[in-house]
């Protein structure tokens, strides 16, 4: 492939990582919102218990005024006939019914007490019997918005419960076996029944028994629409919709302004984490939310942290690679040179001393790929290992009693009994911090030296730490070295060691001290140097401190 076409394929990539699909969280935020209102607005169709309530308060208005009809009727529309007994008087009684009724719209039918229908306020009496009248629909009008109205007044207008009721019908004639309340009431008992209309609606009827000297004479029926009913569960319905209308858009706004303070942001957290995965460039920040004082806060300034974190290891990575090209180079010179000599050379003393100097620049490699090998896995253990509890009493016993029977220069401990030195650390590595510790200070001790390795648990404001020191009675460190003794490659050895010889090329990396104060420094300790001072104030040689915080 070419560069041109590498190039454009890696466009296209990136093109295809900017385009983050658009975040779910507002839609979840008023999914969420919207769900808490729909328990409210499920009472919008199931508000039975309002109904009945309605229902009845009907059926008791009815009974109240049935009861004042038939006694109305009891008492003025019943005619004594001799030899029949009491009888009702339909021209009477049809003009009392209509008088009475005509206030309430309320449809009456009296029977006889033989069950025949005797007066109906919604028929006229006519010489050829009852013309039955009704108020026609208006004209029908198919317009979409009236269409649309009539459906949204059917949906207001519906009530629960309607099915399950038996049709209203009427019979030609009808008779007072089509009607259960009216035997009932022919048998003396006050009756009530709730139908269901096939237009639509509640047919509610009353019927009560008229009386004459406690005889029964003709029973009353009163019947009333569902308008009443309907009217009223309409209202609260439309107050429902209104609350659901107002608690809506209240909810949106609310959802879109939550989604605005925390998906929002988020999303722009993700974008400029994307950024910084992709390899942008140092250019790219991440928004800066640290006047906020919740988890958006808290996540913006852990990414910044985090982003500037790695950008540091970069920095160290970057600097690390090219302190090993420097130091490599050093070896790889000079056994170049001496290469190229040797071959030259015809003397047998030169080519001794030249071979000297390829084997103690080849042992100095060697030393430092193993360093370098040692320091660049370090990171990648200390992440993935977990730190487990240590006693540092066992372990510097352990290197204690080492390095004393393989050195002729002294290495005592001073450490109390019975005190808890247990800390948080990686057991491995922290044998190799003090190894190294104990090692240097036998390299810069005079024979017949004595290095010491002493361990304290102290008590502060913070906790208890556990502190351990390691002297020699070497020469000390100047006082401008004694931080830049930990830094990578860094080395300043006495031209001889402990038993006056000089020492070998290659010895030393100067990777020790910098690998040491990495390890304890992941297991949040600290550890620097400082010179022990005499009563006169000379150096008496040079302490390398270590402090843990203890378990």
């Amino acid at each position: 492939m070419s560069r041109a076409g590498a190039a454009s394929g890696r466009a296209a990539w990136g093109w295809l990582l900017r385009r983050r699909p658009s975040t779910s969280l507002t839609r979840r935020i008023l999914a969420i919102n919207l769900l808490v209102l729909a328990v409210p607005v499920g009472g919008f169709f199931f508000l039975d218990r309002y109904q009945e309530s309605l229902i009845e308060t009907e059926i008791e208005a009815l009974r109240v005024q049935g009861e004042v009809f038939a006694g109305a009727i009891g008492a003025g529309a019943v005619l004594v006939i001799p030899g029949l007994g009491q009888r009702v008087d339909p021209v009477r009684a049809s003009l009392m019914l209509r008088r009475l009724t005509e206030p309430t719209q309320t449809r009456a039918r009296l029977f006889s007490e033989n069950g025949a229908l005797i007066s109906d306020t919604q028929a006229l009496v006519s010489p050829r019997g009852l013309v039955r009248v009704r108020e026609l629909p208006p004209p029908e009008d198919f317009a979409p918005l009236n269409w649309f109205e009539r459906r949204f007044n059917a949906l207001l207008d519906w009530m629960p419960g309607q099915t399950e009721l038996p049709i209203y019908q009427e019979r030609v004639p009808q008779r007072a076996s089509d009607y259960r309340e009216a035997i009932k009431s022919l048998a003396g008992e006050p009756y009530a029944t709730i139908r269901r209309h096939e237009s639509g609606g509640m047919v509610i009827s009353v019927a009560v028994p008229v009386k004459r000297y406690r005889q029964v004479v003709g029973a009353l029926m009163l019947t009333h629409g569902s308008e009443e009913i309907e009217r009223a569960m309409r209202a609260i319905r439309i107050d429902i919709l209104q609350v659901f209308g107002v608690a809506l858009a209240v909810t949106i706004l609310l959802s879109i302004y939550l989604a605005a303070t925390i998906a929002r942001p988020l999303k722009r957290l993700a974008a400029a984490a994307e950024r910084v995965r992709s390899g942008s460039g140092r250019h790219t920040s991440i928004p800066d939310f640290a006047g906020r004082r919740d988890e958006i806060g808290e996540l913006g300034r852990d990414l910044r942290a985090m982003t500037e974190a790695l950008w540091e290891r970069m920095d160290a990575i970057e600097r690390f690679a090219a302190d090993v090209s420097h130091e490599i180079k050093n070896p790889l010179t000079s056994l170049r040179s001496a290469v190229e000599t040797v071959a030259r050379v015809d003397d047998p003393a030169q080519q001794k001393k030249l071979m000297s100097i390829i084997l103690d620049d080849v042992a100095r490699l060697d030393r430092l790929i193993s360093d370098i090998s040692d320091a660049s896995r370090l990171d990648a253990e200390l992440s993935r290992d977990p730190p487990s509890n240590v006693d540092l009493r066992a372990v510097l016993s352990a290197l204690v009693d080492v390095h004393s029977s393989t050195s002729d220069i002294t290495v005592e401990m001073d450490i109390q009994p019975g005190v808890d030195l247990t800390v948080c650390a990686f057991e491995d590595r922290l044998g190799q911090v003090f190894r190294n510790l104990i090692t240097n200070a036998q390299s810069f001790s005079p024979e017949g030296g004595r290095v010491l390795v002493s361990a304290v648990r102290r008590s502060g404001r913070d906790g208890d730490d556990v502190l351990v020191t390691v002297d020699d009675n070497g020469p000390g460190i100047p006082e401008p070295n004694l931080e830049s003794i930990f830094q990578r490659f860094y080395s300043d050895r006495p031209t001889e060691g402990p038993d006056g010889r000089a020492e070998r090329l290659g010895t030393h990396s100067g990777l020790g001290l910098s690998i040491s104060r990495q390890i304890v420094e992941a297991a949040g300790g600290a550890i620097w140097a400082e010179n022990r001072r005499k009563a006169d104030g000379s150096v008496a040689g040079a302490r390398f401190v270590v402090r843990f915080p203890a378990v």
